[in-house]
C-alpha cells in the first residue's frame, strides 16, 4: 500500500512538474512559436528528463505490441514518438548554438551522451528493427512507403540488426562520442574568444573603415581593455580585416591569430579531443562492417561512396589549384612592384587581391560595401527577390516572444495571402554564438501533426555602433542570400511527416537549393532594389554592376582550392581504415593535404583541422564535400533556368515544384531530372567557376 501511495504522489509530482514547464507544453502561441518569455535555463534539464522517460515507454510500447505489424502501429508510431523530447531539444539545439552560456553548456555536456543512448534504444532495437522489416513495402504507396524504407534504412545504418555483443560497443562508442564533440564545441567557443587580437593604437589598424575601428575600440572596452582596439576571430581561416589591413605585422598578427587559436596546449585547444573522435569514428564504422567512417556515413548520400565524392572533388582539384597557381603570380608581380620584398603569404593573399581586382576590373571592396546595408539587403533583396520569385511576402511580429533582444519575427504569407509560417532572424555576432550563419527549426512542417513550419536564420555580422550602419561585403550578402535559401526549402515544406520534411534530406543535397536563391543577389531587378548608398539613398550605379559581374569569377582559383583543401582534409580523417595510419593532427594535415595535391603555401584550408567545427561538433564528418556536390547541382539548374529566362515566377514555381516542396519524400534523383531533364554533369562547374580554361 505504501509503495502503492509512493508511486500515486511520484506521478502527481511529475504531472505538476509538466505542467509548470513550457517545455513541456504545446505552445499557445501561433504555430507552436516557442514561449521564450517563459522559457529558463531550470527547465530544461527536468523537460529531458520527464521526456526520456515518456520516450522510453512510447518504445516500449511499440516494441511489444502483440498485434501483427503495421505501418501504423509501428512506422507511424515510432515518427510520431518523443513530441515532448523533439520540442524541448528544438529548443536547446538553437539557443546552444545561437545565446548560450554556462549554464547550458554544461546541460549540453552532460546530456549528450544521455541522448546518444536514447538514441541507440530506438535504432539498436532489434525487435522494432524486426517489425518494420515485416510491413510489407508493395502494400504502401506515397509518404508511407517512403516513411517505411527511410526508418528501415536509419535501424540498418544505426547496427539494428547487429550482433547484441557488438551492439554493446557501438552504444559505447556512440556516447563517447558524443560527449567528446559536445566538449569540443565548447573548447572552440573558448579558443575563438581566446584568440581576439589586440592593437595599441589606430595607425595598426590603417586601412579599416572609421565605423570598423569604433567597433574595435568598443569592443576592447567592454572586455575591460580600455586604449585598446580589438579584433575578433570568425570561424574561418581567412578574416575579413586582412582585406583592407594595410600593416603587414598585423595582417600576419590577425592571421596567425586565428590559425593557431586551437593548437595552444590551453583549454582552447581541440587537438586531443578530434584525435579521439577520429579513432572512435573508425572503430564504430568497423564494428558496423565498413571498411572506413567515411563509407558508413556516406552510403545514404545522394554519393553513396566515398569513392564518388572524392572523385568529383579531385575533377575540381586540379583546375582549381593550376588556377590558384596563376593568380599567385600575378599577386607576387604585383608585390613585387610595388617594392614589398617578400613572398606572397597568407596574410598577404586578401589584401593584394583586392588591389589586383581593383587593377583588373576597377572595383574596390570600399566601393561596394555603402550599397550593403544589412537591413536593406534584408528588407529590399532577401525579401523583395522571395516574392518576385515565390510571392511570399513577411510582416514584423513585434508580439511574439525572442530569445535575444537583436533577434526579430516575422509572419510568413504565401502567394495567396495565407498564412503560413513564423520566422526569427537573428544577424549580430556575440561571444555566446557559435561562428558561421546557419538555418534551423524551432517547429518542423508536418500536415500529419497540423504543423507549420517555425524557422530561424543566424548569421555573425557586426553590430552597428555609435549609430553607424552594419555594412557588409557581397560575399556576406550572397551568405544572406544562402542561408535564406535554406529558409525557403522550410517554408515550403509540404510533406506529411517530419522525418521527410522540408531541409530533411541528404547533406549533399541540401546545400543546393540555398544555393540557387545565392543567385537571386546578382539579379538585376532584384540588385537595384536592394543595392541603396546607406546615405545618399542612390541606387547602386550600373557601371558598378557591370565590375561585380565581370569579377564573379575573379580569385575563383584561391577560393575553390580553400574549400576543397577543406573538404579533401575531411574526407581523409573519416577514409583511414587502418587505426595506425592517424598520426598527431598538424601532421595528418599536412601530408593528406600533399597527397592530394592541396598543400598550397598561399592557399590555406578553409578549415584548419583544429577549428574545423562542421566535421567535429556539427555534422559534416565525411560529409564537407556536400557543399560541392550541391553547387555542382546548383550549376547545372541555374544554367537550365538561364536557357529558359532566368529567375522568372513561372521557373520559380517549378523549382518550388520539384525541389523545394518535396523534402525526402521522393526520389531526389529523379526530382532532378525531373526538372532540368537531364543528370547532374560537372561541366557546368567548371564552366561558371571559371575553371575550364576560358575567361
Amino acid at each position: 500500500m505504501a509503495l502503492s501511495i509512493l508511486a500515486s504522489q511520484a506521478t502527481a509530482q511529475e504531472q505538476s512538474n509538466k505542467a509548470s514547464n513550457p517545455l513541456l507544453q504545446k505552445s499557445s502561441l501561433q504555430y507552436q512559436a516557442p514561449p521564450f518569455h517563459l522559457i529558463k535555463d531550470e527547465h530544461f534539464k527536468p523537460a529531458f528528463e520527464y521526456a526520456l522517460k515518456k520516450h522510453d515507454t512510447e518504445i516500449e510500447k511499440i516494441a511489444t505490441n502483440p498485434n501483427k505489424p503495421t505501418f501504423e502501429n509501428t512506422v507511424l508510431a515510432i515518427e510520431t514518438s518523443g513530441e515532448d523530447l523533439n520540442r524541448a531539444m528544438l529548443v536547446f539545439s538553437n539557443l546552444t548554438g545561437s545565446n548560450t552560456n554556462p549554464t547550458l553548456q554544461a546541460i549540453e555536456e552532460e546530456y549528450a551522451p544521455i541522448f546518444s543512448a536514447h538514441n541507440d534504444k530506438l535504432y539498436l532495437n532489434s525487435t522494432i528493427y524486426q517489425r518494420i522489416k515485416a510491413i510489407d513495402p508493395s502494400k504502401l504507396k506515397g509518404e508511407d512507403k517512403r516513411l517505411t524504407e527511410y526508418y528501415l534504412q536509419q535501424f540498418e545504418i544505426a547496427g539494428a540488426n547487429l550482433a547484441d555483443d557488438i551492439k554493446e560497443k557501438v552504444k559505447k562508442i556512440n556516447e563517447e562520442m558524443a560527449t567528446l564533440s559536445t566538449q569540443y564545441s565548447s573548447k572552440l567557443l573558448v579558443s575563438r574568444k581566446n584568440a581576439t587580437v589586440y592593437f595599441d593604437n589606430e595607425a595598426q589598424l590603417e586601412g579599416l573603415s572609421k565605423e570598423e575601428i569604433a567597433a574595435a575600440q568598443e569592443k576592447a572596452n567592454k572586455e575591460g581593455k580600455t586604449g585598446k582596439y580589438a579584433i575578433g576571430i570568425i570561424n574561418t581561416t581567412q578574416q575579413p580585416v586582412l582585406q583592407t589591413m594595410k600593416n603587414r605585422a598585423s595582417r600576419e598578427k590577425v592571421f596567425k591569430a586565428s590559425w593557431t587559436r586551437a593548437e595552444k596546449n590551453d583549454e582552447g585547444d581541440t587537438r586531443a579531443l578530434l584525435e579521439q573522435l577520429a579513432k572512435l569514428r573508425l572503430q564504430k564504422a568497423q564494428l558496423l562492417g565498413k571498411k572506413s567512417f567515411a563509407e558508413w556515413k556516406i552510403q545514404d548520400q545522394m554519393a553513396q561512396t566515398p569513392e564518388a565524392a572524392m572523385n568529383l572533388l579531385a575533377k575540381i582539384a586540379t583546375p582549381a589549384v593550376e588556377q590558384a597557381k596563376i593568380e599567385t603570380a600575378v599577386i607576387q608581380k604585383l608585390i613585387n612592384e610595388q617594392n614589398g620584398g617578400f613572398t606572397v603569404e597568407p596574410w598577404d593573399w586578401d589584401f593584394y587581391a583586392e588591389q589586383v581586382r581593383k587593377a583588373k576590373y576597377n572595383l574596390e571592396e570600399s566601393e561596394v560595401r555603402p550599397y550593403f546595408e544589412v537591413n536593406t539587403v534584408l528588407e529590399k533583396g532577401v525579401f523583395f527577390a522571395a516574392k518576385q520569385m515565390y510571392g511570399i511576402t513577411f510582416k514584423v511580429r513585434k508580439d511574439l516572444p525572442l530569445y535575444h533582444p537583436d533577434v526579430v519575427a516575422y509572419e510568413v504569407f504565401d502567394t495567396d495571402g495565407k498564412s503560413m509560417a513564423i520566422y526569427y532572424l537573428d544577424f549580430y555576432t556575440r561571444d555566446n554564438k557559435n561562428g558561421g550563419a546557419w538555418m534551423s527549426n524551432f517547429v518542423n512542417q508536418s500536415h500529419y501533426l497540423k504543423q507549420k513550419p517555425v524557422i530561424v536564420n543566424v548569421f555573425n555580422f557586426a553590430k552597428p555602433v555609435n549609430g553607424n550602419p552594419s555594412l557588409i561585403s557581397f560575399d556576406d550578402v550572397t551568405t544572406m542570400f544562402h542561408e535564406f535559401g535554406h529558409t525557403l526549402h522550410g517554408l515550403f515544406a509540404n510533406q506529411n511527416y517530419v522525418s521527410l520534411s522540408g531541409t530533411n534530406v541528404p547533406r549533399d543535397y541540401v546545400e543546393f537549393p540555398s544555393q540557387i536563391n545565392e543567385h537571386a543577389a546578382l539579379d538585376p531587378i532584384v540588385l537595384k532594389n536592394y543595392a541603396l548608398h546607406y546615405k545618399t539613398k542612390e541606387v547602386i550605379p550600373q557601371t558598378l554592376i557591370n565590375k561585380i559581374k565581370k569579377a564573379e569569377t575573379f580569385n575563383t582559383g584561391y577560393t575553390v582550392t580553400e574549400l576543397l583543401a577543406a573538404a579533401t582534409l575531411d574526407m581523409a580523417w573519416h577514409m583511414v581504415e587502418k587505426e595506425s595510419d592517424f598520426k598527431p593532427t598538424l601532421e595528418f594535415e599536412k601530408e593528406a593535404l600533399e597527397k592530394y595535391g592541396l598543400l598550397v603555401k598561399e592557399v590555406p584550408t578553409r578549415y584548419h583541422t583544429p577549428y574545423f567545427a562542421h566535421i567535429w561538433g556539427g555534422g559534416y564528418s565525411a560529409g564537407y564535400y556536400a557543399y560541392t556536390w550541391s553547387k555542382t547541382l546548383d550549376y547545372n539548374v541555374n544554367d537550365w533556368l538561364k536557357a529558359h529566362g532566368g529567375m522568372t515566377r513561372e521557373n520559380c514555381d517549378r523549382f518550388r515544384t520539384y525541389i523545394l516542396s518535396v523534402g525526402n519524400s521522393v526520389d531526389l534523383n529523379k526530382a532532378f531530372v525531373e526538372m532540368i531533364g537531364q543528370e547532374m554533369s560537372i561541366e557546368p562547374y567548371l564552366i561558371n567557376a571559371g575553371l575550364n580554361g576560358n575567361k
